[in-house]
């Protein structure tokens, strides 16, 4: 989840039908619903449960081609959304915005850094073709937080790199994503840097690129929360 909207924004919302919810991980989801609009990989939809409800947006999880649209959420035990959208079965009614948002890539070379469901935006870009040239940085506390692995390794290799803070296993850093870039010392400079997830991690990244001579306007950010 990305922020609140308030009512007054008066969000045209439409009613779809949900083909799937799944748990793919402890306490992650993707819902699924028929693609009925265009986007542009990297974008924002605002969900909710009622017509007249407060969305919550949500990056979009696939390319701009498939013929579903798949929405990456985690539970937050306190939220007003996520503990009865997980409830949600094959069949039932929910409510959508129309796409929006500025938060794209390109086909040039990039550094992608995510935080737990923060990979959303970065495989809506691999799915619609410009994974080429990317390495991709991933955090999660557990090994099974590493959704899409299996698309992501064959294609990207050794420019896909998870990073785990709670376990230890072959082919994963041991440590935090922050851990990853401050022991990282060739960090090219003349290419964008695109982060997505929560706001702590977000800032913790921006600051670390700077100090290694990264300039801001390089840093492309998306916050969590």
């Amino acid at each position: 989840m990305i922020k609140e909207v308030k009512p007054k924004t008066q969000i045209l919302l439409k009613k779809v039908v949900a083909e799937s919810n799944n748990e793919i991980a402890t306490g992650v989801f993707i819902l699924r619903f028929k693609r009925t609009f265009d986007f542009i990989a990297g974008q924002v939809i605002g969900i909710c449960l009622e017509h007249d409800g407060d969305p919550r947006l949500y990056s979009i999880a696939s390319g701009i081609n498939d013929d579903e649209i798949q929405i990456l959420y985690n539970i937050k035990p306190t939220g007003k959304l996520t503990p009865p959208l997980a409830k949600l079965k094959t069949g039932d009614n929910f409510y959508i915005s129309p796409p929006f948002g500025s938060y794209s890539g390109s086909a040039e070379p990039a550094w992608w850094i995510a935080s737990g469901t923060g990979i959303a935006p970065f495989l809506s870009m691999f799915r619609s073709g410009i994974g080429a040239g990317k390495v991709l940085l991933h955090g999660g506390r557990l090994k099974e937080f590493f959704y899409f692995q299996d698309e992501f390794l064959p294609v990207l290799g050794n420019n896909y790199i998870r990073c785990c803070s709670s376990e230890s296993s072959e082919g994963l850093f041991t440590g935090r994503l922050t851990d990853y870039l401050r022991q990282h010392s060739n960090l090219p400079n003349n290419i964008k840097y695109y982060l997505c997830g929560n706001a702590e991690m977000v800032v913790d990244v921006r600051d670390i690129l700077i100090k290694k001579g990264i300039p801001f306007a390089n840093i492309v950010s998306e916050i969590y929360f």
